[in-house]
């Protein structure tokens, strides 16, 4: 009898295991929703580390390397709203598999070049454009998806458990295996992220939403649904404030993000495979932080949660100003991951609660440019601002910005916090 309960206490364990991590109650199409973005993370993480070692293999001026994150993010400023009034008027599945199809088809042509040996930068610039204008569309329609799966109560753990994924693969094992198998040969990152992409895409194949659009009425045009999705979103106080609260914290984390590799490479002195576990040490603190942020929900008031995290941002600044041993960096880098696993996933939990699914893409991508423009204009301003004061002037120029911008906000962060019974109240 004791080799046929072995088995069954095995599959009882991990049984036990899945239902910690992904309860049942969130769905079977939510779980396949996760393995989707799981994977593809794993392939995202790869590139946060080959991608600007590829830059930085071709040249080390700090305007040009931040310009390939500008090429990621430019996109959004030029097509996101039409991502997001997209993804309200057709089948959000089919929306995310053909857009991860071209990411793929461009990181299989990145691969070509690569392995002829014709590289340069204008060619990497020109990749990166490419696949930041294919991701925008992932990206304004995936998060459309988790609001159709869960429940309103359940927001906050489905958000922790894609974010765990995104922790995991994206900073934790991503960066490392890239860093690592770009030290062998600069193509096979991107060759193993293409492999990520296409499983990705069966993945999310799975996922037993409805066919076809959320809205009934598709009379309007493409104009007025940008405009009503616009209109909503100004309209709404609490979630208008945390838009612009997003652009700031962008524009000031994204000025030093920009030039990280080079800050890490020559005021740190990490080398190429470090540098991919200077990531990985923010993950290290995400996951910490994973399967606590359900319970940080129940016990900490959201608005003290929100101060709190907002808080540690401005302090980090500060201490990565301050920074010039590897020894100070790694720990470092585990805090933040701490606490912006915590913010990521409460920011998009309070947004996802205050806006009708049937707004979500619009709204969402009103949103993302909000994002995506700070990012913008502060690696623009990281790059300009490292050229002329050094690697570590745009750590300064983010502890000041943002420590002034916490202050204007902490009240209103009590009324952002609950922001969908605010929506409840006007509906």
């Amino acid at each position: 009898m004791t080799p046929s309960r072995r088995p069954r206490g095995g599959l009882l364990r991990t049984s036990r295991f899945v239902e910690t991590v992904l309860p049942a109650r969130l769905g079977t199409g939510f779980r396949w929703l996760v393995g989707s973005s799981w994977v593809t993370n794993l392939g995202d993480g790869m590139l946060i580390a080959a991608g600007p070692l590829l830059v930085a293999s071709q040249t080390r001026d700090p305007v040009l390397v931040a310009a390939a994150m500008i090429a990621l993010q430019a996109p959004w400023l030029v097509v996101g709203l039409f991502a997001g009034a997209l993804a309200d008027r057709l089948d959000r599945r089919m929306v995310i598999m053909v857009a991860n199809g071209v990411r793929g088809l461009v990181l299989a042509g990145l691969c070509a070049v690569i392995a002829t040996g014709q590289v340069n930068i204008a060619v990497v610039l020109a990749a990166m454009l490419a696949l930041g204008t294919a991701e925008t569309f992932v990206d304004a329609t995936a998060g459309t998806l988790t609001p159709m799966l869960v429940d309103k109560r359940d927001l906050g753990i489905a958000n922790s458990r894609l974010m765990a994924g995104m922790i995991t693969g994206n900073q934790l094992v991503g960066p490392a295996v890239g860093a690592l198998l770009f030290s062998l040969g600069m193509v096979w990152p991107f060759v193993l992220t293409v492999a990520c992409i296409a499983a990705g895409v069966v993945l999310v194949a799975r996922i037993g939403t409805p066919r076809g659009p959320v809205r009934e009425d598709l009379d309007t045009h493409l104009r007025q649904d940008i405009a009503d999705g616009v209109r909503w979103l100004m309209g709404n106080p609490p979630v208008r404030t945390l838009a612009l609260i997003i652009v700031v914290f962008n524009v000031t984390w994204a000025a030093p993000w920009s030039v990280l590799v080079l800050w890490a490479l020559d005021r740190v002195g990490i080398g190429e495979a470090g540098f991919g576990l200077l990531t990985t040490a923010s993950a290290l603190g995400g996951l910490l932080a994973t399967f606590s942020y359900g319970r940080l929900e129940r016990r900490v008031p959201l608005a003290t949660l929100m101060r709190t995290v907002l808080l540690a941002e401005v302090l980090f600044h500060l201490a990565m100003a301050l920074t010039t041993s590897p020894w100070a960096a790694y720990p470092l880098m585990f805090f933040f991951g701490a606490y912006a696993f915590v913010w990521g996933t409460l920011s998009q939990a309070v947004r996802q609660r205050a806006v009708p699914s049937e707004l979500q893409g619009r709204v969402g991508s009103v949103y993302m440019i909000c994002v995506m423009g700070g990012m913008l204009v502060g690696s623009l301003v990281g790059g300009l601002v490292a050229q002329v004061g050094g690697l570590t002037a745009p750590w300064w120029f983010a502890f000041v910005g943002s420590g002034v911008t916490l202050v204007l906000v902490w009240r209103s962060l009590a009324q952002i916090a609950h922001a969908d019974e605010t929506t409840t109240a006007s509906a």
